[in-house]
């Protein structure tokens, strides 16, 4: 799996987005993480894993905690990607159907 492949993966989830949100406040303890999510400390170790192997976030321990840090230049890949497709006119739907209307309608 590439890099932008494991960022476009981890992104899917809308769990890991709202942990990346999260994270953009400060860095947190895994149990400060997991507290607004209806699920158990596991499943949410799952998600930040996924996230760490991407390399959205960091983890550390401090003393007994495990915190979470985001890692922002990680998704400086999958941005620039994203940013070449905004070199291409936006696609007019109303004239693109009344043109679809009119080649109908001369057929």
């Amino acid at each position: 799996m590439t890099d932008l492949d494991a960022t476009f993966a981890a992104l899917a989830d809308p769990t890991r987005r709202a942990i990346l949100s999260m994270l953009l406040e400060d860095d947190m303890a895994v149990t400060d993480v997991a507290e607004p999510f209806d699920m158990s400390l596991a499943a949410i170790s799952k998600h930040l894993i996924i996230l760490q192997k991407a390399g959205l976030i960091s983890q550390e321990k401090r003393g007994r905690v495990k915190w979470c840090k985001l890692e922002p230049d990680a998704l400086r890949g999958a941005s620039t990607w994203m940013q070449s497709f905004g070199q291409f006119e936006p696609v007019n739907l109303d004239a693109f159907e009344a043109f679809l209307a009119t080649q109908l309608e001369d057929e």
